[in-house]
């Protein structure tokens, strides 16, 4: 039995974070000198002046989260302009350089501090983007760097994450440093760790699918016990995946027993629920099929939903019709066809009228 479903389990096992490469600049090291390319608005820095407080914020005009971190930092700008903070919108990554400069005309009141471009003379990519961002192990925007009164980098985050408390902080001295460099390093050790696991089940994935393509079941299932350990937060997929190499087997009895477990576990998930029970009701080749428990599911998922989601009501029609309450099957078919956008409705149209004539609609 090959198909797409073990498939769609076994990519969410091997599902992998993007990369980032092993911080080289960190918190407590000296701030990396300014590479700019370009001042779009304000007074130019030439260097970190001792006793002011710098923050270097990563932004470009085509990241959404940027728009909504910009007007949040410029509010703390405005408030601490005048005791010895200068905030750097430092665009990077930009696909399109000549919207930097109208982007931060519109944004108007929202933007007012420094702006600048990256130095691209002799790095394609950015000095500022090479030097601050891959040397920090930072792989998204908005981030955002502040820089102490010595010139030593104190924080590395996402600007909605800054407060006014840590710039108080910062600006008075009392911020712990040791603390705070402790506890990226320790962020950083664990996204590592991370990483590394992520690689590991990515390449266990690619051995799962070989093992069950070959039959080989004991090997396949060890494989899912070794990524279970590797992923342990995950309880879910590793589980859809016994269910789904049992049904392979035709072991039905006990391939139910754990999407019952799971559905019980998990009686809140509604794309959990209904993934398992358009498996038991549609998977093609099954010789045994637990409608009773598919429609608990579907019921779930539908409960879960508010009564309103249209694909996890065509999956209760067709379990409700499967265990012979036809009237039921009807009733839910049309509350998804009434719930459906005009152009979609169509094709459950043509269920309804499938459910109307006793008939089971095609997959």
């Amino acid at each position: 039995m090959k198909n797409k479903w073990l498939l769609t389990v076994m990519a969410c096992l091997a599902a992998v974070c993007t990369g980032r490469a092993a911080a080289t600049l960190k918190i407590g090291d000296p701030a990396p000198k300014l590479q700019v390319g370009k001042w779009v608005q304000g007074e130019p820095v030439k260097a970190f002046e001792p006793g002011k407080v710098y923050v270097v914020e990563f932004w470009a005009t085509w990241c959404g989260p940027c728009k909504v971190s910009i007007p949040h930092l410029n509010e703390l700008y405005t408030k601490y302009k005048d005791k010895g903070v200068i905030v750097i919108g430092q665009d990077c990554w930009e696909e399109d350089e000549a919207e930097v400069a109208p982007f931060v005309k519109k944004m108007g009141a929202n933007m007012t501090y420094r702006v600048a471009m990256d130095d691209k003379s002799k790095i394609e990519k950015g000095a500022m983007a090479v030097n601050w961002m891959d040397a920090a192990g930072q792989n998204g925007i908005p981030t955002a760097f502040v820089i102490n009164k010595k010139g030593v980098i104190a924080w590395i985050g996402h600007p909605m994450e800054m407060t006014e408390k840590l710039w108080d902080d910062i600006l008075s001295d009392k911020y712990d440093m040791a603390q705070a460099k402790a506890d990226f390093e320790k962020a950083a050790a664990e996204h590592e760790k991370a990483e590394a696991n992520q690689k590991q089940i990515q390449e266990l994935s690619g051995k799962l699918g070989e093992a069950a393509q070959a039959e080989k079941w004991d090997e396949a299932n060890g494989i899912v016990d070794q990524i279970a350990k590797l992923n342990p937060e995950d309880t879910i997929s590793p589980q859809l995946v016994r269910m789904k190499l049992l049904l392979m087997q035709k072991k039905y009895d006990d391939a139910y027993k754990v999407a019952g477990g799971l559905s019980d576990a998990h009686p809140d998930e509604p794309r959990l629920q209904v993934s398992m029970a358009w498996a038991i009701v549609a998977e093609p080749g099954l010789e045994k099929r637990d409608t009773a428990l598919a429609q608990k599911m579907a019921e779930r998922a539908n409960k879960a939903t508010g009564g309103t989601n249209v694909p996890v009501l065509e999956v209760l029609a067709r379990t409700q019709f499967m265990n012979g309450k036809k009237d039921e099957a009807i009733a839910t078919e049309q509350k998804a066809v009434d719930a459906a956008p005009p152009a979609q409705a169509e094709p459950l149209k043509m269920n309804l009228k499938s459910y109307q004539d006793g008939k089971l609609p095609p997959r």
